[in-house]
């Protein structure tokens, strides 16, 4: 099935198919940081700032920031997080204009292939997530996401690595939401007994999702590794129900995504985690099971 790239207009949203009306997906070269937004952000920091008359370092200081990290921003080597963009569109007497970038600049703290996802995930009504290699970035401990993050090869720079913890934990604003969305995840139980970021990072991570698993909106379930009958050898995937109505599948392997608006892909994904939850332990016997690997300890 042939993949129309994003730099082609493709967005993963309803109206944004594939020719054949099918799948979505592909990196935005021109969204990484120093091109796209990014850049674009910078030279208007840049102008805005001079134009104010305002150095680096005094900028810096009224926006809590240092001259080296200013800089950074301006030359598109950085991503700013959203309360600087206020701060500094306050500050500048831009009138909103550097605010008006905000929502767009966010996206890009994000991994390319992630960000059409983030978007609809951010104001979906449900979803329903399938992970069998670490436990979903939804449910994750700050400790846990930055050891999966340590652990990308190739190494990614600490500073990407903070960027990239404050966007999945900014995520997880989902279980406050309202109206509250439906969540569903099935879970491998290998992914729940790998210790990433040591045993103590694991057992934290259990509690985590205990804790998220007692809310009414909420449903984890376990897929066992003794079940000899398993429909989801395909790999991870998610379905995501947007606010219009429509249902969206994703998937991603080895960094690799794609967004299926297609019917028929989308029906083949959906019936494929309907036989997953039967296949899996309930969610009440889930929370159990997960109970019980804590008292392994």
């Amino acid at each position: 099935m042939p993949v129309k790239p994003y730099g082609e207009g493709a967005s993963g949203e309803s109206g944004a198919d594939g020719p054949d009306g099918g799948q979505v997906g592909g990196r935005r070269p021109e969204d990484e940081p120093g091109t796209g937004v990014v850049a674009a952000f910078g030279r208007q920091l840049k102008l805005l700032r001079v134009r104010a008359g305002v150095e680096r370092a005094e900028f810096g200081t009224r926006t809590g920031y240092s001259a080296a990290t200013i800089a950074a921003f301006e030359q598109g080597r950085r991503i700013p997080a959203p309360r600087f963009i206020d701060r500094a569109d306050e500050v500048l007497g831009a009138g909103g204009v550097l605010r008006a970038l905000k929502e767009e600049v966010a996206r890009a703290q994000y991994p390319a292939f992630f960000r059409d996802a983030a978007r609809l995930e951010a104001t979906a009504v449900a979803l329903c997530v399938y992970a069998n290699h670490a436990v979903p970035g939804l449910l994750q401990t700050p400790e846990y996401a930055r050891a999966v993050f340590q652990m990308q090869r190739p190494l990614l720079d600490d500073e990407v690595i903070e960027q990239r913890l404050t966007a999945r934990l900014a995520r997880q604003d989902i279980y406050t939401r309202r109206p509250a969305p439906l969540l569903s995840f099935i879970i491998e139980e290998i992914a729940l007994r790998r210790p990433i970021g040591g045993r103590s990072t694991l057992y934290g991570q259990l509690e985590q999702i205990l804790l998220v698993g007692q809310n009414r909106n909420v449903e984890v379930q376990v897929m066992p590794v003794d079940r000899e009958d398993h429909a989801g050898l395909g790999g991870p995937f998610n379905l995501i129900d947007t606010t219009q109505g429509q249902r969206i599948a994703y998937t991603k392997v080895q960094d690799d995504s794609r967004m299926y608006t297609g019917q028929e892909k989308v029906h083949e994904l959906e019936s494929r985690y309907g036989i997953l939850r039967s296949q899996a332990l309930t969610p009440r016997e889930s929370l159990a099971f997960i109970e019980k690997l804590l008292g392994e300890r």
